[in-house]
């Protein structure tokens, strides 16, 4: 068994609580030491009350189950030998009633383009696979009930 920790901090200072004018900016930090400006979104409570340049729990969502299939896909690719140059993934989420009428993030959708180099470069269907493969051992896509959709880009090597 595996413990993950983070610390949430958010302080109200001088700020009108009561009133609903306060700002919900507050700070992240993780085990090892990274610390990362969150708020709410912007798309849930408005601006100046939000900070749009600060990490949203809906943003971290998504970007937790796009880095931890990264991770994996990676993992793959090297244990067969696919030299692997770049990865990005344009990933997003929808947030919408769910089929119990709850606001929930339904569906993450991935959209990860590779770029391998090398003499030994992987086929449409090896890419495909270990997508399938990242994304069937994705911790992350394992602990939620939303559909997490994976289309991956195919870049031919340079």
């Amino acid at each position: 068994m595996a413990q993950y920790t983070a610390e949430i901090l958010w302080q109200r200072g001088e700020q009108d609580f009561l009133g609903n004018t306060y700002s919900r900016r507050h700070s992240m930090r993780f085990d090892g030491g990274a610390e990362v400006p969150g708020s709410s979104s912007p798309h849930v409570v408005p601006l100046p009350f939000s900070d749009a340049a600060a990490v949203d729990p809906e943003e971290a969502f998504v970007a937790s189950l796009s880095s931890c299939h990264m991770l994996w896909f990676l993992t793959m690719a090297m244990k067969r030998k696919f030299n692997v140059d770049r990865y990005f993934d344009a990933a997003s989420g929808i947030m919408e009633k769910n089929a119990e009428g709850r606001l929930a993030m339904t569906v993450v959708t991935l959209r990860p383009e590779v770029t391998f180099s090398g003499d030994n470069l992987p086929t449409r269907e090896q890419v495909e696979h270990m997508h399938h493969r990242a994304h069937e051992e994705c911790f992350i896509a394992n602990s939620v009930k939303t559909e997490v959709r994976c289309e991956p880009v195919f870049a031919a090597a340079d």
